[in-house]
């Protein structure tokens, strides 16, 4: 991965590069922001720099022995934890037992996020977490001396995920890290990182990708026409992950919209039964997948509020979502929209308690009864 590979970020990648040229690289940094900002593409793409042995001004060589290894992931001094979960194969997973996939996913494309990535290894309804055995993973990794390069690099994708025990382990080792570490922490809500490791990183707090940035990696890719190269940028609101969305929707948005219509539809005709159903097939998704409908259904009801005010510069909506959305949005007013969203923020924050989700849903979709009347 190479630093021009990543989409705009360029006051990031100058700060990055710069650490390193003046030789004041932190043993420990947390990249945080929102999803679709390229943070994973510019952390192994730092460590790819740092790792060069023929580094340029702005970009590692991608000739010499490190640099090849990098780029198909398979450096021996590069390590990489993530969200997993339990299979009949892996009954205590760790990272490694995923690894072969996670390298086919990064290579595919270093923008996704934690549903796409479970999503790829085929359990989207399990929740990824990050457990303590991988602990004693990363101890034995980093106490071993580094085979190739100066540093050895450890990138932690969604350290949010991480078991308790696992993140007081992981502390010890940034408070004392073995000679020559690099610690890399993607995170996506660095609130729910402990707060003793979060004040033992250097943050680098990485913003939405510009227009102009999206608009050249929209324009290089010659599938897409390029009157809707436009629209996309508007639409994607400097996500980059979303730009996928709108030109090829996942089973994921899909899926989503159709449950949201479902719930709507049942009820304003206060079909109790069929909400019952609705809220027993969404109580069988994983706590991610739970949680990210919650997420959407969140962002329809602000959509559908803007809509029926009439500002059609401020939608960013799909035009199968505008469609249904022009029957639908005059049923989100002033009156509603508040309630609406306090709803789904309140299902939000249930399930990352571990409340019983049958409950969760369908105490929601009680409640759209009455507040869609409104």
């Amino acid at each position: 991965m190479f630093f021009k590979d990543v989409i705009g970020q360029e006051r990031i990648k100058e700060r990055l590069i710069r650490s390193v040229k003046e030789q004041r690289i932190s043993h420990a940094l947390m990249l945080t922001g929102p999803e679709g900002t390229g943070k994973l593409a510019l952390a192994v793409a730092f460590a790819q720099y740092v790792s060069c042995r023929n580094r340029g001004e702005s970009d590692s060589c991608g000739e010499c022995p490190s640099c090849r290894k990098y780029q198909k992931l398979a450096h021996p001094d590069l390590h990489f934890v993530f969200p997993v979960f339990p299979t009949k194969e892996f009954k205590k997973p760790v990272s490694d037992d995923f690894l072969p996939k996670w390298r086919e996913m990064v290579h595919k494309t270093p923008y996704f996020n934690l549903s796409q990535w479970l999503g790829f290894i085929e359990n989207e309804n399990a929740q990824g977490l990050i457990y303590e055995r991988e602990s004693d993973s990363i101890m034995r990794k980093l106490n071993l001396k580094s085979f190739e390069s100066e540093y050895k690099v450890m990138i932690i994708w969604l350290p949010e995920k991480m078991h308790q025990a696992c993140s007081n382990k992981l502390l010890k080792l940034i408070e004392e890290p073995p000679n020559k570490t690099l610690f890399l922490l993607i995170t996506e809500d660095e609130e729910a990182v402990i707060s003793t490791i979060r004040s033992r990183t250097q943050l680098v707090k990485v913003p939405f990708i510009d227009n102009t940035s999206m608009q050249k990696a929209l324009e290089a890719n010659e599938a897409i026409p390029a009157e809707q190269i436009a629209d996309i940028v508007r639409l994607s609101n400097g996500n980059y992950i979303k730009t996928q969305h709108y030109l090829d929707p996942d089973e994921n948005t899909s899926y989503f919209f159709t449950k949201f219509q479902e719930m709507m539809r049942f009820a304003y005709m206060r079909q109790v039964y069929e909400l019952t159903q609705w809220a027993d097939e969404m109580a069988g998704l994983g706590r991610d997948r739970q949680k990210a409908f919650f997420g959407f259904a969140l962002r329809l009801i602000r959509e559908y509020f803007v809509m029926n005010m009439k500002h059609p510069n401020l939608l960013y909506m799909s035009e199968e979502e505008k469609e249904w959305g022009n029957k639908f949005a005059p049923f989100i007013n002033e009156r509603n929209i508040i309630p609406f969203a306090k709803e789904f923020e309140l299902g939000i924050k249930h399930i990352s308690m571990n409340a019983n989700p049958r409950i969760i849903f369908l105490d929601t979709a009680l409640r759209m009864v009455r507040l869609i009347k409104r």
